[in-house]
């Protein structure tokens, strides 16, 4: 069933807490290096503040294992690039329930907005804690939740807030950017427009056993690339040289175990490369070699090679619905990047539907410019992987339905 969004809420005096996305990179002089998740946030943020809500938001930025104080965790340049893509101030609070943040959020007028400090500064936030998430959800009238890239995570600022905000009658929503993100991912694996391709690279088969085994059950091919490609080769007796297949023998024996598994409930719908581009070390000015079926000692798998990009490529053209996880190689280290470019390419300029799954795969597009070209770039890589396998969001479930 549909959920309410912010705009089923009348915000006119009110303070709305909303749970933002705001775990943006920063570099050594503490700027916001990308911006997207910040902008992706707007639309929500604006419906806010121009209806006459009191704002506050809520955010985690990095991993700062429950310690207050690390600068380089601090939300307060991301307050300060909200408040230049506003153009208006946007006040911050040096704390998440402290006495800073509830006297700038009693202070806030109508229209204003509040960014207060890194909830993972407070342990609490990742344990789900009740009484943390009791003094976030004294501050509001009304909550929402827009931050998709941890809709999979039941912390207290995504679930404990809501279902307390929800018992004392308050208003518990969605936002604009959450409910695009899980209406794409849900109506894309529910209704599919066929041909449906997905695409899934990335280093490890363990990360990906259980999307790769949903999907072969909705999709019509399912190609793989990137090193867990390895597991699959070896899993058919090929030789894969040095190319990663794990980081120690129970890893690699788990590997091939899985990928043995797979293939045999994929049967064609499984598609897997036909040649690699390898390398004899792991460097952009190693010696190079295109390998057919085996890949010999002293080389290493590192992308797709030219037969596969051909052949993925061909399969994107035809296709009607594609959804893509992972890239195809090396894509931070040319010319091992070909692979990951030539999908990106291929995705952009199909007549499809096309989901990009957040991480790797959403970098790869944006900066190649072709993420206007595409239907959908998810936020969260790790949502959109557990939407993928066919999960629920406890986050989302316990949010006002229509």
């Amino acid at each position: 069933m549909a959920k309410k969004t912010i705009t089923d809420v009348d915000v006119a005096g009110k303070t709305v807490l909303m749970r933002v996305d705001f775990n943006v990179p920063l570099d050594d002089n503490a700027n916001v290096t990308d911006d997207r998740r910040i902008r992706m946030a707007l639309p929500s943020i604006t419906s806010v503040i121009e209806r006459g809500g009191k704002l506050i938001l809520m955010s985690h930025l990095g991993r700062p294992r429950g310690e207050a104080g690390d600068e380089k965790y601090s939300l307060k340049p991301a307050a300060e690039k909200l408040s230049e893509l506003l153009g208006k101030p946007v006040a911050f609070a040096a704390d998440t329930i402290g006495d800073d943040a509830k006297a700038k959020a009693a202070a806030l007028g109508d229209g204003d907005v509040l960014v207060i400090e890194n909830l993972r500064f407070d342990k609490r936030e990742k344990k789900g804690d009740e009484t943390f998430a009791g003094e976030l959800a004294a501050m509001a009238d009304a909550y929402c939740n827009d931050a998709f890239g941890t809709c999979h995570r039941e912390h207290a600022s995504m679930y404990a807030v809501p279902k307390l905000m929800k018992d004392a009658g308050k208003p518990a929503v969605v936002g604009f950017l959450v409910e695009k993100e899980i209406q794409y991912l849900d109506d894309t694996l529910g209704n599919p427009a066929r041909p449906f391709v997905a695409i899934l690279g990335g280093k490890k088969v363990s990360d990906k056993i259980a999307v790769i085994d949903n999907l072969l059950n909705l999709c019509d091919k399912v190609l793989i690339g990137g090193a867990m490609a390895y597991a699959f080769a070896a899993a058919q007796g090929q030789q894969i040289g040095g190319s990663y297949l794990g980081a120690d023998e129970d890893e690699k024996t788990n590997a091939v175990t899985e990928a043995k598994k797979l293939f045999e409930k994929g049967g064609d719908k499984l598609v897997l490369p036909v040649d690699t581009h390898c390398g004899d070390a792991f460097s952009s000015d190693c010696n190079k070699n295109i390998c057919k079926d085996d890949i010999e000692a002293g080389w290493e798998g590192l992308d797709i090679g030219p037969e596969t990009i051909a052949l993925y490529t061909g399969l994107i053209a035809d296709a009607k619905t594609v959804v893509w996880n992972g890239p195809m190689g090396v894509f931070e280290m040319p010319p091992f990047d070909a692979g990951t470019k030539a999908v990106a390419r291929a995705i952009a300029d199909a007549d499809c539907v096309s989901i990009i799954g957040g991480g790797d795969s959403a970098a790869a597009v944006q900066q190649l410019g072709f993420a206007e070209q595409v239907s959908h770039v998810s936020t969260g890589g790790g949502a959109s992987l557990e939407k993928l396998e066919g999960k629920s969001f406890a986050a989302v479930d316990i949010l006002d339905e229509k």
